[in-house]
């Protein structure tokens, strides 16, 4: 058996027809149909059948695609990889991240790594918490920023990058507005904009509120922080949200004031899988944010 078989088993399965197959792979009909003939005569089964004038998977032939799919999709990413070791300012950078880190952090960091890699490219995948832990553990990104942090995890490594400080953001004609500092309790009366559930910053300030002895009233849930912030300046609600977070994106803001009691922080952490070695250009990276957080010589790592 043979790769280049595999790469023309693998194109007619997509195409469902010889001759556009051969179109894409620039190469005649004739050879198309005989490496497909010849793994068949290999593997002792039919894997196509005629449906019109198209071709299409036989059971057998669907379930030897999935692996082939595999197959090449790993053979893909070693050949990259070696392309990595011997080049790896040119390579690829898979980075998932949270909503909240978009708007500010992600788009700064990655522009100073560029001013010293500018031939590096980024792959970005926006994600809630758990979708951010299933795309480090399935590979499908090579480092992931997530909050809160996860202190303890068998499979993920990583490091706590930074603790932010999160606000209240209020109205600019609530009776608060014009403080300094505030205690969290002082709102209880107040209805919450807060993130839907399954987004991380909600538990966060969920409990703040339960700590403040007080169950917060929600008026709406949001699943970006453009909404959340949009909808307090309205006058719709109050929130709580990360510094990050409040950077100006409208001209309708809301009014922030500081948190004396309890003091609300979240913890930002850059994770990656323990059981698999990064791609140099992503440990590159890696140790560009560590540097750029101040953590080079001072690593947490996960237990």
């Amino acid at each position: 058996m043979e790769l280049r078989q595999l790469q023309y088993f693998l194109k007619v399965a997509q195409k469902e027809h010889v001759t556009q197959a051969a179109e894409e792979l620039h190469v005649a009909q004739s050879a198309v149909s005989r490496q497909i003939h010849h793994l068949e005569e290999e593997l002792g089964v039919d894997l196509f059948m005629h449906k019109g004038r198209n071709l299409q998977l036989t059971p057998v032939g669907q379930l030897f695609c999935k692996r082939v799919e595999g197959i090449l999709k790993d053979l893909d990413r070693a050949v990259g990889e070696v392309h990595e070791f011997s080049d790896p300012e040119k390579g690829e950078i898979r980075i998932g991240f949270p909503h909240s880190l978009g708007i500010h952090l992600i788009p700064s960091v990655v522009s100073e790594f560029r001013k010293r890699y500018p031939n590096v490219k980024f792959k970005f995948k926006q994600g809630m918490y758990p979708t951010l832990i299933r795309d480090v553990l399935s590979s499908e990104v090579d480092l992931a920023f997530i909050s809160p942090f996860p202190e303890k995890h068998e499979q993920i490594g990583g490091d706590v990058v930074l603790t932010e400080e999160l606000y209240a953001i209020l109205p600019q004609n609530h009776p608060l507005a014009g403080e300094e500092t505030i205690r969290l309790e002082q709102l209880k009366e107040d209805k919450f904009i807060l993130f839907s559930k399954g987004y991380s910053l909600r538990p966060i300030v969920w409990h703040a509120c339960l700590e403040a002895g007080f169950t917060p009233r929600i008026a709406f849930e949001g699943e970006e922080t453009d909404a959340i912030r949009g909808l307090v300046a309205a006058g719709m609600g109050v929130s709580v949200l990360p510094e990050m977070a409040l950077f100006q994106t409208n001209p309708l803001q809301p009014a922030r004031v500081r948190l004396s009691s309890p003091r609300v922080t979240r913890s930002i952490g850059l994770i990656h899988r323990n059981d698999e070695k990064l791609p140099l250009v992503a440990q590159s990276f890696r140790s560009f944010l560590l540097d750029y957080f101040g953590l080079e010589n001072n690593k947490t790592p996960v237990n």
